[in-house]
């Protein structure tokens, strides 16, 4: 009897089971299969964009023996009027999840238009989420914010001589290591993208070795460069953001020399060290920063390059408004350099004391325009020419298409 019973069940289970699994096929002929996920080729994964700067610094010249080669050759001399400062063209992606890779020619470097390149690296993650990366190739190095702030955001039209005298066109090949937690790149990413005038992701810490003689230049003493810069943006409550740096680097520099010089010494060591504060435009923004250190300099009193201690940087301080659905940026910046400019023949003898007060003006994404009035007070002495002080004030103009 009780086998009976049992085999009962069994037989009203099998029934229910195959009853629930006709069912269940049923169901699964009337829901629709996933559609296979097809991956982007590499060359769908790449980025293009650019901008171009054309300026004009001829209004109101009161001395055209005051000029700065380095920060716009445009400005001062017999020349002058209409000049492209930049035509920059950018290719970048995230061509494998561990993989990034960004080049920027640049068709209108010096003023001659020719195209020259100022980027071009890759960066390889270590992890997962990119939060530790090598930077190979040719790129900026991580020596102060406004450094590696883009020409693009910065509100002033040049780099203060102060901290841009450390690396020339800021950039050097080499290999950098990058450390910044997942949010905090994203907070980096932000603060270019909302318009607040960011530098960019280079890490919370980073650590470099570099040629040290210039943009893609073969190094010259077989002794590379070694930088380091640790950075944090703060995020107060408020939502407003307020970014910490102290960066350093040193090495042995090869000084292009006149055989006029009372010397033949070419290489000298070079050590430079300082901090950043950067106040975010929210809408008051200030910016402020300082290097101390040594390095080459010509001594007009001996006809010759020395070892000398040097120190410059700057404050800025602007307001962001909108007004008619532009943006509209007030600025001013005070900035001082007493050394020599290493890249400069003879590690020209530089004293910098200018005041710049000027205003950017957004009238759409793609569109802005900068208005800037110098006073500058400026001495470049090499063996060429080793009493020259010049003093004067320009109004200086630029206009700026982003694509």
């Amino acid at each position: 009897m009780r086998i009976r019973f049992a085999a009962a069940l069994a037989f009203m289970a099998m029934i229910s089971f195959g009853a629930f699994a006709r069912g269940a096929e049923k169901d699964s002929l009337l829901t629709e299969k996933p559609e296979p996920q097809v991956q982007n080729a590499w060359f769908e994964k790449i980025q293009i964009r650019g901008y171009a700067q054309m300026r004009y610094n001829g209004l109101l010249e009161s001395n055209p023996d005051l000029k700065c080669d380095q920060c716009d050759k445009s400005w001062g001399g017999d020349g002058g009027g209409f000049f492209f400062r930049r035509i920059r063209i950018i290719f970048s992606g995230q061509i494998h999840p561990r993989v990034y890779f960004y080049i920027q020619p640049d068709f209108a470097s010096g003023g001659s238009n020719m195209a020259q390149i100022r980027d071009a690296y890759f960066d390889l993650g270590l992890d997962a989420n990119n939060e530790f990366r090598l930077r190979i190739g040719q790129s900026k190095v991580p020596f102060g914010f406004e450094n590696m702030q883009s020409s693009q955001n910065r509100l002033p039209l040049d780099r203060h001589d102060g901290m841009n005298s450390a690396v020339p066109n800021e950039r050097e090949t080499g290999v950098f290591f990058y450390y910044a937690p997942k949010e905090i790149r994203k907070r980096f990413s932000n603060l270019v993208s909302s318009g607040l005038k960011g530098s960019g992701d280079y890490g919370v810490f980073g650590l470099g070795v570099y040629n040290g003689q210039g943009p893609n230049a073969l190094d010259k003493n077989k002794n590379l460069h070694l930088v380091s810069r640790i950075t944090y943006p703060f995020e107060l409550p408020s939502g407003q953001i307020i970014e910490g740096s102290f960066q350093g680097y040193t090495g042995k520099y090869h000084v292009n020399r006149n055989n006029k010089t009372d010397s033949d010494q070419v290489e000298f060591n070079e050590l430079r060290y300082g901090p950043s504060l950067i106040i975010y435009p929210q809408p008051f923004g200030l910016q402020a920063e300082y290097n101390w250190g040594t390095g080459p300099e010509y001594d007009p009193q001996t006809n010759d390059v020395k070892q000398s201690p040097l120190g410059g940087g700057y404050v800025l301080a602007s307001y962001m408004m909108e007004a008619n659905s532009k943006v509209i940026i007030p600025f001013t910046r005070y900035h001082y350099f007493r050394g020599g400019k290493k890249f400069e023949l003879d590690a020209t003898r530089h004293r910098v004391k200018e005041l710049e007060i000027g205003v950017e003006w957004q009238f759409n994404k793609n569109f802005e325009l900068v208005t800037m009035y110098t006073i500058s007070d400026r001495t470049f002495e090499n063996s060429l020419d080793p009493d020259n002080r010049q003093k004067g004030s320009l109004l200086r103009l630029q206009a700026q298409v982003n694509f």
